[in-house]
């Protein structure tokens, strides 16, 4: 009978050990993009942003538009990152919003959501 006891509790400890693998898994997989990641990736843009956009874009900014575009691969990757930039364009005066949100298309990338202050981040897929 003791035996049959300690399998069982051994038997608990892993399923529990398992569970919260896969609970910890998911979340991680789920908004794994950060407001400093976003924020770090554009922050190269601020100055190109504050302009009339005729001049070429730095390079730096759109290396962090491609490596924000490649980090934001799911549907609550993109919203995080949406809400982040919609929540940083708010903070940045003097910001051209019609340059910016051109942005993606001069650095041949395609993004879900407009960097903007009036982004509706909960449409975004």
């Amino acid at each position: 009978m003791n035996s049959i006891a300690t399998t069982v509790r051994l038997s608990l400890k892993l399923a529990c050990v398992v569970v919260l693998c896969l609970v910890v898994g998911a979340s991680l997989a789920q908004g794994a993009i950060t407001c400093g990641q976003v924020t770090g990736a554009l922050s190269p843009c601020v100055g190109y942003m504050r302009s009339n956009g005729a001049g070429p874009v730095p390079a730096t900014c759109c290396s962090g538009i491609k490596g924000l575009n490649s980090a934001a691969q799911t549907t609550p990757d993109h919203k995080a990152a949406c809400n982040c930039i919609k929540s940083a364009s708010g903070t940045i005066s003097g910001i051209n919003y019609g340059v910016a949100s051109g942005l993606p298309g001069k650095c041949g990338v395609s993004i879900p959501y407009k960097i903007s202050p009036n982004s509706d981040c909960s449409k975004v897929k």
